[in-house]
């Protein structure tokens, strides 16, 4: 009981100082924001990339091709407070994401926390968790995760996603088929090209969700954090202001509004105060 309670108050405490970070520390924050500002937005407006491959994070209407979603805001929200005017720059998938960053294509990018990224980029903390799991038969054998891993077994995976990373790494007996993007791994196995496809929960769970010949198992095989990636190649004031400004934001609540505001109500946010 005292332990919950202590916890409490030391969470409420910390959310207090991250929100003041950027609420209330006068004429010292301006002048961190200009420095941010220099080392975010060298070019005099802020560059963010949206990777509209995954439904969770970035959302474009159909009818009016306006960007919506968690990342859209939060790219917004941070271009607000650096006083610069922001671009969307968009791309069909993180392995396009990532592979920009060596063009110099955009200052900010919301990807998912991967030690190979982090040889290029800083990331901040986590925003927001996103289960990695596989879209199967219904009529299959597969009844978790590990069912997957054996021989002659092929997986669809969008080509340098985080879970095509990790898949990488972690599979022992299993193969992978990779294609452009999660969009085409899911095709892909549609028509039948591989015994599964992985990606991002919701997303499968969409593709299953009128085909009665199609389930998500109910396990993952990772869990991705997702965080504002920031270029080695910038000054480290920049990211370190990307990393407060991410802890204010799920502080705030502003995070899980944007979520559920964009229909995603089932990704997770992760506990500033436990961070």
């Amino acid at each position: 009981m005292y332990r919950s309670f202590f916890s409490r108050v030391l969470g409420l405490a910390t959310i207090a100082m991250l929100q003041c970070g950027f609420a209330a520390a006068g004429e010292a924050q301006t002048v961190a924001a200009t420095e941010a500002a220099a080392s975010l937005a060298p070019g005099g407006r802020l560059r963010a990339a949206i990777n509209l491959g995954n439904g969770v994070l970035a959302q474009r209407d159909p009818a009016s091709g306006e960007l919506t979603g968690v990342s859209v805001v939060l790219a917004n929200e941070l271009a607000a407070q650096l006083g610069v005017p922001l671009d969307l720059v968009t791309y069909l998938s993180a392995g396009m994401v990532f592979d920009a960053v060596e063009r110099g294509e955009w200052d900010i990018a919301f990807l998912a926390i991967e030690p190979e990224r982090a040889e290029k980029v800083r990331f901040s903390q986590p925003y927001v968790y996103i289960d990695g799991t596989y879209l199967v038969r219904t009529d299959s054998a597969f009844a978790d995760i590990a069912d997957l891993d054996r021989d002659g077994v092929s997986i669809a995976v969008g080509s340098g996603a985080a879970y095509d990373l990790y898949l990488t790494r972690n599979l022992q007996r299993a193969s992978l088929l990779r294609l452009s993007t999660s969009a085409q791994a899911i095709a892909a196995f549609k028509a039948g090209d591989a015994d599964a496809a992985g990606g991002v929960r919701q997303a499968l769970v969409d593709a299953a969700r009128d085909d009665k010949a199609l389930r998500v198992l109910d396990d993952r095989f990772m869990q991705m954090g997702q965080g504002i990636a920031v270029p080695n190649t910038r000054t480290p004031g920049g990211a370190d202001y990307v990393g407060l400004f991410v802890e204010a934001m799920k502080a705030s609540g502003r995070v899980r509004a944007a979520l559920d505001a964009s229909g995603q109500d089932g990704a997770v946010v992760p506990d500033a105060a436990a961070q």
